[in-house]
């Protein structure tokens, strides 16, 4: 199932995507149902619906299949809804993991004439909720600050159920599902601040992620996605998630440790290579360009660059 935030007729809602890519207004196909689930999908709040009770996905799943049968067509949106982050206010700091596939940290010790290669444990860093933008939303550039923008295809996992030391063997039980996410990072800024990732990864529009979550019941395996993206049509990066070093399963037990992960909770699970910075010349990205995002079995992420 495709779960959506959208703006529709000035009104922020949850949605479901429909096989012909129609948008289903939860809150308006379950206002006949009671119970806490329904309460959940009429919240019109993807934070909500995520950490609502188990059955929850069950009702919404059900509404999708009456849907999909011709009935409630008076909750069926509209053409023109706005397609938002999918959350578009986040509880917390985006989790992000760093130097997660082998080709990746090679380029990057290439281009920057070092030799760290594969770390122990994973790398972690965060992204800002400023940081959030939703499809088709400005990737936005700050020339004064950086010439240096670039580009990080990634999946991102969406925790569902909170835990806290979740041992590897149960942490696919606490994904709710999964999304694009498109790590816009400053390597001139990252360098400057002593070559920690916040400062260069955190500006304001640095984090595109979308179209929608797709739930974890329907990626038969996350670790066998083909990952790609462009830039003005041309082909930077086309890899596979089976190329990851820390499995999502590692990840998860690694960050949680001592740390309870939340519903809602985003985790971006690192970027294959191809990245700007380590091309020969190196190659950033300017104002006007188009970045396309693409994760076979969840969809694309299209955005542009803005220079303010």
């Amino acid at each position: 199932m495709r779960l959506a935030t959208v703006s529709a007729s000035g009104e922020e809602m949850c949605a479901a995507v429909l096989s012909d890519d129609r948008l289903l207004s939860l809150s308006k196909a379950a206002r006949h149902l009671t119970g806490p689930a329904a309460e959940a999908l009429k919240a019109n709040s993807m934070l909500l619906l995520i950490g609502g009770p188990p059955e929850t996905l069950d009702v919404a799943r059900g509404l999708v299949g009456d849907a999909e049968a011709g009935s409630l067509g008076t909750a069926i949106l509209a053409e023109g809804a706005k397609l938002l982050a999918p959350i578009p206010a986040i509880r917390k700091n985006v989790l992000c993991v760093g130097r997660n596939y082998a080709e990746h940290i090679a380029e990057g010790d290439r281009a920057q004439k070092q030799k760290v290669g594969v770390t122990e444990y994973p790398v972690f860093f965060t992204k800002p909720p400023t940081s959030i933008v939703g499809p088709g939303g400005d990737v936005l550039t700050f020339p004064s600050i950086s010439k240096q923008t670039d580009y990080e295809v990634e999946l991102a996992v969406i925790i569902g159920t909170p835990g806290r030391n979740i041992a590897r063997a149960d942490a696919m039980k606490h994904v709710f599902g999964y999304t694009i996410l498109n790590d816009i990072s400053a390597r001139d800024v990252q360098r400057r601040h002593g070559g920690q990732n916040f400062k260069g990864k955190a500006f304001d529009g640095s984090c595109p992620m979308g179209p929608w979550i797709v739930t974890a019941d329907a990626i038969d395996d996350p670790h066998a996605l083909p990952i790609s993206l462009t830039v003005n049509g041309e082909t930077r990066q086309d890899g596979n998630t089976r190329d990851m070093i820390f499995d999502i399963e590692t990840l998860i037990a690694s960050l949680s440790e001592g740390m309870t992960l939340e519903p809602g909770d985003i985790i971006a699970t690192g970027t294959p290579s191809g990245v700007g910075y380590a091309m020969d010349p190196p190659c950033f990205l300017k104002d006007g360009d188009s970045v396309v995002c693409n994760i076979s079995g969840i969809g694309t992420l299209t955005n542009s660059v803005r220079a303010v």
